[in-house]
Parts: C-alpha cells; structure tokens; sequence
C-alpha cells in the first residue's frame, strides 16, 4: 500500500469535491440546482409561495387546512444547505396541516397522493427573518396518504 502525503490526500480531497463528490459522512441530500429562487415556469399562488410539481400523483383528492398528512420531505435554506429530511433519517413524516408551518398547510392542498412537489416558501410564511432558519425555504415534498 502507497504512502500518502498531506498534499496528496488534500489534492485528492479537492478532486473530489470539484466532482461533487461528498467527502462529509453526514449523508445530506444534496440542494436542487433551482434552490436559490424558484423558477420561471414555477406556479406561484396570491400569499407569494411558489412551486413546480416534479412528479404527478395518482389520487383526485386534495388536503383541506385540518388533513392530516404523510409525506417524506427535505428542506434546504437557499445558500443550499439541508436542515431537515425525512428521507435521511428514513421514515415518512405524519403531520396535521392545521400544526405546521403556513407554507406548508397552503401548499399540501395543492397536492394528490403521489404528488412530488417542490416549494420555495417565503420567509413570512415559514419561520420570518430570524433564526437558524429563517429566510425562504425550499422544500421538496412527497404525499402518500391523507387522513
């Protein structure tokens, strides 16, 4: 087995992220290239969320405010890093529309089982200005059941 110096372990590093291979071991789900703002031909409703679907679903029926939902989610900030998904931690999410967070119980109704839909949720729609996050989220969204 070869030595390998400093400088070679930090040009292979650097080759890997030029790559965009992840050399973090925290598996995040890497940020959409359209993370930073939502695109053109993204539906954009009067309270200013915006989404896109990514795939159709196969249901006709759509959540009301107080639905209860089961999804698998994962959210990015806009410079493009995760901060939550149930995806990696491997289990769907159950939540009732009329507990989470506006942009969320507004965009869930647009949604049919199947559905994937990607949101860009304005700050005064999500968690305002302030905080670890705060500002526009981002938010891929996967609805299997509705209650």
């Amino acid at each position: 087995m070869r030595n390998l110096t400093v400088s070679s372990i930090l040009i292979l590093a650097a080759i890997m992220l030029v790559a965009g291979l992840s050399t973090a071991a925290d598996g995040d789900i890497p940020a959409p290239a359209d993370v930073a703002a939502a695109p053109e031909d993204a539906e954009v409703t009067e309270s200013g969320l915006a989404s896109k679907v990514i795939q159709k679903g196969t249901g006709t029926e759509h959540p009301s405010p107080t639905s209860k939902v089961t999804v698998h989610y994962t959210g990015w900030k806009t410079d493009g890093s995760m901060f939550d998904s149930s995806v990696k931690r491997g289990s769907k999410a159950t939540f009732p529309l009329n507990g989470v967070i506006k942009g969320w119980t507004e965009g869930l109704q647009l949604m049919v089982v199947g559905e994937k839909r990607r949101f860009w949720i304005p700050a005064e729609l999500a968690y305002g200005e302030n905080g670890r996050v705060a500002g526009m989220l981002v938010f891929d969204v996967e609805l299997f059941s509705i209650e």
